[in-house]
This record gives C-alpha cells, sequence and structure tokens, in this order.
C-alpha cells in the first residue's frame, strides 16, 4: 500500500521513459497506460516523489485524447500509486504491492548472492567488544573542531598525547608527545620509512611474516632478504651483515605467534648499534596478552636504533586508518621530510576519533574488555582443536593461533573443506615469501560474532579430524 508523500516531492517534472501503446490491441488505451507507469516504477525508472506530466501534456506526447491519460491516472491514484496535490500536480509515491518487476536485461546483468562466510583468517579486529555507546560518543566529539583548513604532516596534539599515555600504561614505553609522529596504520609507516632509506638497500624480514609489509618493502625498491623464525623468535644470529634494517613483529610473531625472547632482543638491539641499521618494530597486537606480563618493547630497549609501529586496526577498528610511530628524530625528521615533498599527510578525522576515545577512559575500559573477550575465544578455539587431535601453537596471545599440519597437501585440503562448509581458514603457506617451510592453519578467532564463531569451530573440529 501507498505511504505518505516523501519529502523528496517537488522535484522537477520527470522525463518519462518511451511508453508503448498499441491502438490495434484490444485492451483499452487507458489501462495500457496504466500498466507501462507502473512498470516503469518497478524498474526503477521512476521513483517516489517524482512529479508526472498533466493529464494534457501527455496526451499531446502520445498523440491520445486527454480522457484516456485522465483514466489512466483515475486508475492510478485510486491504487495509492499515485498522489495529487491541489495546485501542485500528480506525483508517484512508491511501487504497487506485490513482487516487483525486473527487465530481463536487468535481471540477467544482476550478480548472483555471494555466499556467506565464517572469516577465521588472521589480522581481523574483534569489532564485537567494542562498546557502541562510547564509540558514538567519541565520533560526536570529534566533530566538534572546526574543519581544518591547512595539512598536518605531524598529527594532532591530542591524538599523540592519548597514544603517548597509552604506550606507557599498556606497553612500558616512556615517549614524548615529540617522539610520536601520526601515521594511517603500520603497513603505511613502514612503507613511508622505507622510501626514506637508499634505494636498493637490503632490509631482512621474518620468515614466515607479514607479506603486506614485504610488499611495502619491495616497492620501495629495497633489496628484501628472509630471515627464519622459531619458538623464541627471528634467529637474531642468521642475520646478514650489510642490512639497512630489521623489520619483525617481536611481541607476537606473525603468524606464528612466538614471542622474541629476552636473550635474542639484547642481542638484535646490540646487533643494530654496532652495524649501524634501523630496527622495524612492528607492535600491531602487542597489547593483547592473556598468561603473563609482555616483555618490554624494543623500542624500549634501545631508542636510539628502534622504529616503533602502532596502529588502532587490531585494537579497535581499520576504519579508524590511524597508527603511530615512535622514532629517533633523525627518522622523523626524514619522515616529515619526505610528506612535506610529496603531500602525504595521515588523516586527521581518525585522529580525532581515537583520541576522543582515549580521552575519558574509554580506550583503557574497552582495552580490558577485548582481553577478557578473546582469552575466552581463545580457549574455545584451542579446545576444539585439541578435541580434534590436533596441537596448537603460539603464545597466550592476540587474535589468532597456529594448528600445525603434516603437509601442503594436507593444509589445501583442510581449507578447501573448510570453504566447502562455508568457514575460510588461512592457510601458513600464504604467509612465506618463498618456499614454504612448514605447512598449518592460521586461525583467527576475533573478527566473528559469538554464534558465528561457535558454528564455525564445529567445523574446524571436523575437517582437522578428516579433512
Amino acid at each position: 500500500m501507498a505511504g505518505p508523500l516523501s519529502p523528496d516531492f517537488g522535484r522537477p517534472l520527470v522525463d518519462l521513459p518511451p511508453l508503448s501503446l498499441d491502438r490495434t490491441a484490444p485492451r483499452p488505451l487507458a489501462v495500457q497506460l496504466a500498466d507501462a507507469l507502473r512498470a516503469a516504477t518497478a524498474d526503477g525508472t521512476l521513483r517516489a516523489g517524482d512529479r508526472l506530466p498533466s493529464t494534457r501534456a501527455l496526451a499531446t506526447t502520445l498523440g491520445v485524447s486527454r480522457t484516456v491519460t485522465s483514466a489512466a491516472y483515475d486508475q492510478l491514484l485510486a491504487e495509492g500509486w499515485a498522489q495529487g496535490r491541489r495546485g501542485s500536480g500528480t506525483y508517484v509515491v512508491g511501487a504497487p504491492a506485490g513482487p516487483r518487476a525486473v527487465p530481463r536485461a536487468a535481471a540477467a546483468l544482476a550478480p548472483r548472492p555471494e555466499r556467506t562466510f565464517v572469516d577465521l583468517t588472521a589480522g581481523t579486529p574483534c569489532v564485537a567488544a567494542l562498546d557502541r555507546a562510547a564509540w558514538r560518543r567519541a565520533w560526536r566529539a570529534a566533530a566538534d573542531p572546526a574543519p581544518d583548513i591547512g595539512p598536518d604532516f605531524v598529527g594532532l596534539d591530542a591524538f599523540r598525547g592519548v597514544v603517548v599515555e597509552h604506550l606507557l600504561r599498556h606497553r612500558g614505553l616512556p615517549a614524548d608527545p615529540a617522539d610520536v609522529l601520526a601515521t594511517g596504520g603500520s603497513t603505511a609507516a613502514i612503507g613511508e620509512l622505507a622510501r626514506t632509506l637508499p634505494a636498493g638497500a637490503r632490509v631482512a624480514v621474518e620468515e614466515p611474516g607479514y607479506q603486506r609489509a614485504v610488499d611495502a618493502l619491495r616497492d620501495a625498491g629495497l633489496d628484501v632478504t628472509s630471515v627464519p623464525v622459531d619458538a623464541a623468535g627471528l634467529v637474531v644470529d642468521a642475520l646478514p651483515s650489510g642490512l639497512a634494517a630489521v623489520y619483525c613483529t617481536p611481541a607476537h610473531q606473525y603468524p606464528t605467534g612466538s614471542r622474541l625472547s629476552a636473550a635474542r632482543r639484547v642481542a638484535l638491539v646490540e646487533r643494530a648499534r654496532a652495524e649501524g641499521f634501523l630496527v622495524l618494530e612492528d607492535d600491531y597486537d602487542g597489547e593483547l596478552r592473556y598468561d603473563v606480563a609482555p616483555l618490554p618493547l624494543l623500542a624500549a630497549l634501545g631508542p636510539d636504533v628502534v622504529v616503533h609501529f602502532g596502529t588502532a586496526s587490531k585494537l579497535l577498528t581499520p576504519t579508524l586508518g590511524a597508527g603511530w610511530l615512535v622514532a629517533p628524530p633523525a627518522v622523523r625528521e626524514a619522515v616529515l621530510a619526505a610528506r612535506q615533498r610529496g603531500g602525504g599527510r595521515p588523516a586527521r578525522a581518525g585522529q580525532r576519533v581515537f583520541a576522543a576515545f582515549g580521552a575519558h577512559g574509554d580506550l583503557a575500559r574497552h582495552l580490558r574488555r577485548l582481553r577478557r573477550e578473546l582469552a575466552g575465544r581463545r580457549a574455545a578455539v584451542v579446545a576444539a582443536v585439541r578435541g580434534a587431535g590436533r596441537v596448537v601453537e603460539g603464545d597466550a596471545a592476540g587474535a589468532h593461533v597456529v594448528v600445525p599440519l603434516p603437509d601442503a597437501a594436507t593444509e589445501r585440503a583442510v581449507v578447501a573443506s573448510a570453504a566447502a562448509r562455508d568457514v575460510r581458514l588461512d592457510g601458513l603457506a600464504r604467509h612465506y615469501a618463498g618456499a614454504p617451510a612448514a605447512a598449518g592453519i592460521v586461525l583467527g578467532y576475533a573478527g566473528p560474532t559469538g554464534d558465528e564463531l561457535e558454528r564455525a569451530l564445529a567445523v574446524v573440529a571436523e575437517v582437522l579430524t578428516r579433512p
């Protein structure tokens, strides 16, 4: 049934599509016209609020008597499909009740509905833990300042202040706001810093590791070399000489989940000082531990040689496009100079929301809630995997675990079997820059809702038992 007039009423007179009337057909012309106008609404050509031509103008256009057009309009008005406004004209109210007609050509081109997967790949934030009232409050507060009129290459003072407090309280890193640059996220910051290094410079990365960082380094024209990781993190003794930088994820190695040992942290910083290279510390989810306090950041051990990257993407959501970089003065100056030359700068909108979210304790409360939620999810994942007779690797931290598998064929079979049951899994092979040296599943548990995760884990247990 037609509803009230839309607020859009008053739009200019609509151009009608071609209306074909068959004067040889037994159906009256008025009926044909009414049917044609209904069809134009059903396929979207006419929209609610469109003003129709007058009966006199339409009769002239179609070469029929005004009696025909008046009868057609009267029929549509009686059905509630159109509505007249005194002194204004006749307006389309909406599509008639009943099934919507779709032209054959449009139906042929219409995309088929995609299958809905429960996504258990790694790297997705747990937005279910986000307090929506606090989220809305932060966005409202972010909208209060007047629009900016000039570029900001450093980052908002309020944003950097919240970052400094967060790093001190939750990561044990003392920093000054002057030490911090706002970024568009960890990967964007790595790309920025990479472009400040000499073309062709050699950079070591973890293998397996974060391939988006590897791509960002290569896109900057750097020579990327892979270094193995084990249960104690990056194998520092395997680093070659002649490096400009080493990229690593020491708090929770991505994707294996190991933690860089204290001895290797010290060794890495000492080598960086002795050999003159930078350590690029990606702390993508270092706040998320469920067993013991995290080891000190590399940036706390070697602030003169370590560039620390952080992001709101895993802590809150990638929607903000906000991150931070803490680096030695020379590195910050090089990044700032590159931004000023190229005009690139981090967006302020996400910074404002993050700053507002952290200003009154909402960020700290969210982090406590997030840890509780993810700890419970991890326990459910571990129980499901062990119930299937498999083991789980990785520290009690972050938002993913690794399930080792005997070979690449088994990995492919498990991923395919889960996909057939509408669960998307992440094979370990794609995290290698070179030939994979191990097989397994990198099982993320942050993204789905609680109900989705429960259903998906039943599938995971089944495919791990019988791929």
